[in-house]
């Protein structure tokens, strides 16, 4: 995928070929939170699962939802916002309000510093929504009062640097605590995933993994075999952005993927019109994974109430091109 992390804690891009050192200023900015704050009591990780047991509602997990539309017909519609972009209420009115409107599952990234996986317009959204000072502990807070009022499971997409910096029990447990069902992490390799996988199977969370157009195949056997939820299927090579067309490479993918596992395949990046997701249908996609068209509707827009406005016609446009 984008980021491969190594032991002496730069990342190497087999997209871009480039080395990435993590700036020290970001590990001073994202200092491990306590679990005593208010954002996020109790104060233990113990205390954060006895909480989730007495207080969180019965939620639809990942795999029982890609389960109930297959047996519909239907392909799950999957779309991505940015936390805190253009701020945390508008995201919280906004995951609502993409429940609404028919989304299957949401996917909702942290803002990050050095977000290299993503093209411009997410780039620009993190770093909005970096400005206004959101941070992992304030988008769990959010969270914990909206998931409750949702009828999909939401998947956190995040960089490893924000898990490892804030602690990875720390994190999985507020997930769990947040009732959030799944966690992608686009700069972790497969091969130093274990720790991680470990951590969200205790907490009941799927770690999804991606897998691309360039991964060897005995490799995206084992990707697939180790990913819950689903399996991620990144379109094309390259960071995310809004694509002209659906990179023809993508059905063989879905057989060659669909050959090794029964889980279902949901396929993002570049997908951006509703030809894209009709055609993505037709070759078999249990899901599609819209992002960055809906995140320059809700950035570019004059106020939030326009952004989302646009966002529900753009989503409603994809949602007829859907079986």
């Amino acid at each position: 995928m984008a980021l491969v992390p190594n032991t002496s804690s730069r990342f190497i891009s087999p997209v871009s070929s480039r080395v990435y050192i993590p700036p020290t200023n970001q590990l001073s900015k994202t200092a491990a939170p306590s679990l005593a704050s208010p954002a996020l009591t109790p104060p233990t990780s113990l205390a954060l699962k006895t909480s989730l047991s007495l207080s969180s509602p019965a939620l639809i997990g990942i795999s029982e939802t890609f389960s109930n539309l297959k047996k519909q017909g239907k392909v799950a519609f999957i779309p991505y916002i940015t936390a805190g972009d253009p701020d945390l209420s508008t995201t919280a009115k906004a995951l609502k309000l993409l429940d609404r409107w028919g989304a299957d599952i949401i996917e909702l990234g942290l803002p990050y510093s050095d977000p290299l996986a993503d093209g411009p317009v997410i780039q620009a959204s993190s770093k909005r929504a970096l400005t206004k000072g959101t941070n992992p502990r304030a988008v769990f807070s959010m969270l914990k009062e909206v998931v409750p009022q949702l009828s999909c499971p939401i998947a956190i997409f995040s960089y490893y640097n924000l898990i490892v910096t804030h602690n990875m029990d720390w994190f999985t447990s507020a997930l769990k605590y947040c009732g959030v069902q799944g966690l992608i992490v686009p700069d972790l390799p497969f091969e130093e995933s274990a720790s991680l996988r470990k951590e969200a199977t205790r907490k009941n969370v799927d770690l999804v993994q991606l897998t691309t157009p360039t991964t060897e195949k005995h490799r995206m056997k084992a990707i697939a075999e180790a990913s819950e939820g689903f399996v991620y299927l990144v379109s094309s090579v390259g960071v995310t952005g809004a694509r002209p067309s659906v990179n023809p490479q993508v059905q063989y993918l879905l057989e060659e993927i669909k050959e090794v596992t029964t889980k279902p395949v949901a396929v993002g990046f570049g997908i951006s019109k509703p030809e894209h997701v009709r055609q993505l249908s037709l070759w078999g996609a249990d899901g599609v994974i819209v992002g960055s068209a809906i995140v320059k509707l809700l950035g570019e827009a004059n106020s939030a109430e326009e952004g989302l406005r646009h966002v529900e016609s753009f989503m409603t446009s994809l949602k007829k091109a859907l079986p």
